[in-house]
């Protein structure tokens, strides 16, 4: 057997958090160079928005990266995985990390005041799904079957 078949992870073959760090590069450029949308103009509004959706987003990925490394798995999605995490944050989201690069990428589009970069929180989302979470589902329902299964009625993928 060659490496491929006896390799027990997702095929997921892009690190997911490059998505939200392209999406940021695209939209300081498309501020700079096609039109500048601005977000709030009311006073510190702007940095109020940026630090609750900042702040949320840090703590989600933090939440989860935490109950990865109590259990002794490696985030990274290309990895086995040895047990469902269903607790702690995983109870709420599937997808604590995604969901959380996505608020972070809008609270820097909002410290920044650029509607760009919020803009694309959304396109993100939409790429991290194609490119990760589809193959996260198949390979965690081919491993764990009615057990993940089971999970995915009771959590939602997002909230």
């Amino acid at each position: 057997m060659d490496e491929k078949s006896t390799r027990d992870g997702a095929s997921v073959r892009f690190p997911p958090p490059l998505v939200p760090v392209i999406a940021l590069v695209v939209g300081l450029a498309l501020q700079h160079f096609v039109a500048r949308i601005s977000i709030v103009e009311a006073g510190s509004l702007p940095l109020v928005l940026a630090f609750v959706f900042g702040g949320a987003g840090i703590v989600l990925i933090a939440s989860a990266l935490r109950l990865f490394h109590a259990s002794g798995q490696d985030p990274k999605p290309w990895e086995a995985t040895p047990e469902i995490i269903a607790t702690g944050i995983y109870a709420y989201t599937r997808n604590p990390m995604y969901l959380g690069m996505g608020l972070l990428q809008a609270g820097i589009g909002f410290g920044l005041d650029n509607g760009w970069i919020v803009g694309l929180v959304p396109v993100s989302w939409l790429l991290i799904y194609t490119i990760a979470i589809r193959h996260e589902e198949a390979y965690l329902t081919r491993k764990f079957g009615s057990a993940y299964i089971d999970y995915t009625t009771v959590v939602r993928r997002w909230l």
